[in-house]
């Protein structure tokens, strides 16, 4: 198998390059598991960002980075914008996400709890790799329709054109490979 060798806050890995579409591969990170990366990239996170009150990230591969962040910036607490309605929610908050990686409609949900939470706070919102950004405007619908403020954006990764944009704030780069990533630069 192919793969990609990256090295992020110091710790080196291949990640096996895996097909998304046709014409189409990524470098597959994946975080869930990975003690020594999560915790090496929090805290290299956590002295990037700016001052915030809290940190929300979607189900389910953010969950450790933003666990090691609230850790580490003194934090108790952390939101998960959840990818189906639970039935502890009243009146959720509902966004709908494609992800490249699942290649179908996702939802992400918020519940009254926590959207008192973010209501009138700073917040930064943390996933794993940003790559065509349709997660990370998801849940910045989601923080804004609960009246957060967003202050910051931020991953361990930055995959393909996501690298260029300057409202984001990322370890390291990650490439997209095959014929679809040439026309993706483009757009």
């Amino acid at each position: 198998m192919e793969t990609y060798e990256i090295t992020i806050a110091g710790i080196t890995r291949q990640l096996p390059i895996i097909n998304v579409t046709e014409d189409l591969q990524i470098a597959s990170f994946v975080l869930l598991g990975d003690t020594e990366m999560t915790a090496a990239a929090a805290t290299l996170l956590s002295k990037k960002l700016p001052k915030v009150d809290l940190l929300v990230t979607a189900e389910a591969k953010g969950i450790p980075l933003v666990h090691e962040l609230a850790k580490q910036l003194n934090m108790s607490r952390y939101i998960v914008a959840r990818k189906s309605v639970k039935a502890y929610m009243q009146q959720p908050f509902i966004s709908e996400v494609t992800s490249m990686t699942t290649q179908s409609k996702q939802l992400l949900c918020l519940g009254t709890d926590d959207v008192n939470r973010i209501k009138g706070k700073r917040i930064a919102l943390v996933d794993d790799v940003i790559s065509t950004g349709d997660s990370i405007r998801a849940l910045e619908d989601l923080v804004t329709k609960a009246g957060g403020k967003i202050i910051a954006k931020a991953a361990i990764l930055a995959e393909g054109e996501a690298a260029n944009r300057d409202d984001i704030i990322f370890l390291e780069k990650l490439p997209l490979f095959g014929e679809a990533s040439l026309s993706l630069n483009k757009e």
